[in-house]
């Protein structure tokens, strides 16, 4: 008797991503990220392995090194294994969670709002002393920088952490363990921008990186509360986490003149701390995760 064939569509590559979507997705979210960040990182921005520096001082280069490694990897990632294992049936889900603006206003001020609020907090601990008000200058940057985040970070990484691996995760394991999942994937990707000037060159200490992923994760429990509090709007997650870049980015050295730039991982550090505790004891763990979870 011939022996009998595995079903079609099962064998190959493309099976494979089909049985394991969500280890495809990591996979090749690093894979396709780190390939790309390899120039920049090997070049005189980071190693100094190669005899080349990327152009336009420390904004320019990591705008042309290490951006187009965060777009390539997750949001490519996720559309990928989404467009093989479940067609346009969801890349269609995947764009309805990618354009839900339509959440209450209230949302939007508390993200708004908030982030920048804890921050400055969080940063008035560390420097003993009231924040000094920010310049009109600043005033009138920040809400166009932060559309121009948006853009960046927020498009570059959360249509594949956020959008593609925790909804899967979460209906799998449950918020908090998904969140324990993908917050530290999430936060070893950014691991070997750490060699380039992105995080402190390659004799950086290893108690930076370490406070990074501490951060990621207790950050994350506050992105998962958001996201499934708020209907699983992608839009409003990007806010949230743009918030935090933006607000470092243009008004935090101008708020807190006393302070190293370092200092502004640990303020970041502080509150999503403090977020993430207070969201675990009011929410018991939940972290806003309905009762009944449709599986992805």
């Amino acid at each position: 008797m011939a022996p009998s064939m595995p079903p079609t569509g099962r064998r190959g590559l493309r099976g494979s991503i089909r049985r394991r979507p969500l280890i495809w997705f990591f996979a090749l979210a690093y894979g396709l990220s780190w390939a790309a960040w390899a120039p920049y990182i090997l070049s005189e921005n980071g190693t100094g392995v190669w005899a080349f520096t990327f152009p336009g001082g420390s904004a320019g280069s990591q705008l042309l090194g290490v951006l187009p490694g965060a777009y390539l990897g997750p949001v490519t990632a996720a559309l990928l294994v989404i467009g093989i294992t479940e067609g346009r049936a969801g890349l269609k889900v995947w764009r309805g969670r990618m354009t839900r603006f339509r959440v209450g206003w209230r949302w939007y001020l508390l993200v708004l709002l908030s982030v920048p609020a804890a921050l400055v907090l969080a940063s008035t601990v560390l420097a003993g002393q009231a924040p000094a008000l920010p310049s009109a200058t600043v005033l009138a940057a920040y809400l166009p920088a932060l559309l121009a985040q948006m853009v960046t970070t927020g498009l570059a990484e959360e249509p594949g952490w956020r959008e593609f691996a925790m909804p899967r995760m979460q209906s799998r394991y449950g918020a908090l363990t998904a969140t324990f999942v993908v917050g530290p994937l999430w936060g070893a990707w950014h691991l070997p921008l750490f060699l380039t000037e992105w995080g402190g060159g390659p004799d950086v200490s290893w108690i930076k990186p370490t406070e990074f992923m501490a951060t990621t994760i207790a950050f994350s429990i506050v992105m998962t509360w958001v996201f499934n509090k708020s209907g699983e709007s992608m839009p409003l997650v990007m806010l949230l986490h743009c918030g935090v870049n933006n607000t470092f980015s243009t008004a935090w050295s101008d708020m807190f003149p006393s302070l190293a730039t370092s200092d502004a991982a640990h303020a970041f550090f502080l509150a999503a701390v403090a977020g993430a505790t207070i969201l675990l004891i009011a929410t018991r763990g939940r972290l806003g995760q309905p009762k009944t979870v449709p599986r992805h």
